[in-house]
Parts: structure tokens; sequence; C-alpha cells
């Protein structure tokens, strides 16, 4: 411990104690509650009573090379070491019942104190699931409440995205170490999130994406957020693992339904059942969460008509000359406009979440009269 500055002496015990073999977030907690400090628990090592023989043998010889390589990686100002007794880390994840003991943070680091709301769902979604978690990501981010998801292939990325378009916040909770990303197809959008919003992992530094670290991961995504939303996700999906974790920590559930013949959505229907609330458009979630948020719905109704309402874009008049009052299947929209199928749905999709269509059974949609 000498080989440190009396100002770097107490982090660097942090990341020691964080590296030793056979301590994790529980053991990790244990030891802060009988030593108060990671010092402490290094100047009296034999005292350890909450671990292993060999986790005690370990923390005689820290590995302080490698920490003294964890604090120079960290000297730039985008990059933060998070400590459980620092004043920045999140109220909201210190309440889950195994808090991670650090946080490394690269990016805007006070985002993790504001209100977020987690997208996730299957990493291979169908283009209406994708499209769905983008739109409701960017509406939601357009209102100031920051999108919280894990940088995964599929529901994640479309999340991550649809916020940044809406030049929302966005915050990516990862399951390697901060100088790793993974998927590698996903780097240049980490770069985006990192440059306006937050990359978070409690993982150290060199750590690859193992299978274990992932619903480690889901508990913090969970654990950061007023409320978890399930997009597309099968009965075996990583996403209900955080759908569930957001129930044990007592944070909301949400889930959007789906076709009965459609197996991304048996998930979703398994969390509705479950007591998850189901949601039709993001106002259901703004219904549960926005007063909890401080946030004024009616800023997001404000937000939208100073965008140039969709209507008057040429392809959404087009649409609108075919669609009635009277329900028409969305084939029959199709055919009619000459758009695809899927900017078709992407922008029935904005427009139910704007509240000017509404959808009925078999895949009809009608204008909604106001």
């Amino acid at each position: 411990m000498e080989r440190f500055a009396a100002d770097q002496l107490a982090l660097a015990c942090w990341l020691a104690l964080h590296r030793t073999a056979g301590v994790g977030p529980v053991t990790f907690l244990r030891l802060l509650e009988q030593f108060g400090t990671p010092q402490k628990v290094f100047e009296s090592p034999s005292l350890a009573v909450s671990v292993s023989n060999r986790t005690r043998s370990a923390l005689f010889e820290p590995d302080w090379v490698q920490v003294e390589k964890d604090l120079e990686w960290f000297e730039s100002e985008d990059r933060h070491i998070v400590t459980l007794h620092d004043s920045r880390y999140p109220e909201l994840l210190k309440q889950i019942s195994d808090p991670p003991s650090l946080l490394f943070v690269q990016g805007d680091v006070g985002l993790l104190s504001q209100w977020q709301i987690a997208l996730v769902g299957s990493r291979n979604p169908s283009a209406s699931g994708r499209d769905t978690a983008y739109e409701f990501a960017h509406y939601l981010a357009r209102g100031g409440i920051a999108i919280n998801s894990g940088l995964a292939m599929g529901i994640d990325t479309a999340s991550h995205q649809g916020a940044l378009a809406a030049e929302g916040k966005t915050v990516a909770v990862i399951g390697t170490g901060l100088d790793r990303v993974y998927p590698a197809k996903n780097r240049e959008l980490a770069h985006e999130i990192a440059s306006t919003g937050a990359i978070v992992s409690e993982f150290a530094l060199g750590t690859s994406p193992r299978a274990e670290n992932f619903p480690r991961r889901n508990r913090i995504i969970s654990g950061l957020s007023l409320g978890t939303l399930v997009v597309e996700a099968a009965v075996q999906s990583g996403s209900l693992i955080t759908a569930r974790m957001a129930m044990e920590q007592g944070r909301e559930v949400f889930a959007i339904p789906g076709s009965i013949h459609n197996p991304l959505a048996r998930g979703c229907h398994r969390l509705i059942r479950e007591g998850a609330k189901l949601v039709e458009n993001a106002n259901d979630i703004l219904e549960e969460l926005g007063a909890m948020a401080g946030v004024d719905q009616s800023s997001y109704d404000e937000d939208l008509e100073d965008e140039s309402s969709v209507s008057e874009d040429q392809d959404y008049q087009n649409l609108f000359e075919y669609l009635g009052f009277d329900p028409i299947h969305i084939d029959s929209l199709i055919e009619r406009s000459g758009l695809t199928a899927d900017v078709v749905s992407s922008m029935l999709l904005l427009l139910e979440l704007q509240g000017q269509v509404e959808s009925f059974a078999g895949g009809r949609y009608a204008r909604v009269a106001k």
C-alpha cells in the first residue's frame, strides 16, 4: 500500500478488494459491515470472519500492480470509479439487496441518478418489435426520462438508438469491463452512448463476456430504473430474468402483448399473468411512473406538437388518405399507400403512441376521433 499517494490509497483499496478472488457483491458488503472501509480490511486481513480461508489468504497478497493500471486507465476525465460510499452512487441502486460495491462509468456519471426506465427484450426481435422499442424509447426520452438497456443486439440496440435519435439520454449497462465492447457490432453505438450518456459496469477492466456476468448485469439494469418494460421476449429469454429481478426489487414491470401465434410474445404474456402491467402505449407507463419521476405528462404533448405534426409529413398524408375512422387491415394500407410494410408498421406505431391511431384485433387500424 506504500506505493500509493495518500489521496489514492482509499480508492486503491476499494479496487484491490473488488479484484480479490472470492469477494463478490455480498461478501464485499459483509466486509464493509465488519471493517467499515476496504483499507481496514487490508490492514487486518486475518480478522476477516465472513470469508473462506482461501479468500482470507488472498487478502494478504492484493494485486497492487493491476490496481495501479486500473487507476491509470481511469485518469481520463470521462471515466469514473464510483464506490458504494460515494455521494455519486445512485440511491435507487443502493436500495437493492446486493448492490455492486463499485461502479465503473464512462460518460456522464451524474446520469446514474436521473430517473430511468429500462427497456429490454429479445436479441432477435421481429421488425415490429424493433420498431416498438425504438418508438417507445424515442417518445419517453423526448420527455426527459433516461432510457436504460444492456447494449445487446435487438431490442436493447433499438432502445438506445431511439433515445439517441430523440436527443435524449440513455444508459448502457454492460457485462464486461469498460475496456471491452460486446457485441463488437455495437462498438460505434457504444461510443455514441458514452459521448452523451453513460456506459456502466461493475466488472473490472479486462473482464470478458462470460455467461454468468449477464444476470448480474441485469440486476443493475432493473436496480437503476423506476420500472422495466419488456417489449418482446420468448419464455426462456434473459429479459424475463431482468423483469423478475425488478419485481423482487419492488420496481414496476410493464409488458407489451402480442399475437398468440408469436413465440416472442409468450414471455410478455407470462409476465402479464404474473402481475406485470399490460402496456398498449407509452402513456400507460407515464400514468404509472410519471408523477413519481416528477415528469409533467403535458410536456410530452407539447414536444410532439413542437416537432411539426407527423401528419404534415408527405408520407403520413399519403397514409391518412387511406386511413379512416372505420378499421382497415394493415395489408390494405400497404397496398394502397405504396409504402413498404416496415415503413407502414413504424408509422402506425408512432401515430398510435401519439394517440392519433387506434389498433384493433386482426391487424386493423383506424383514426381516433378528436
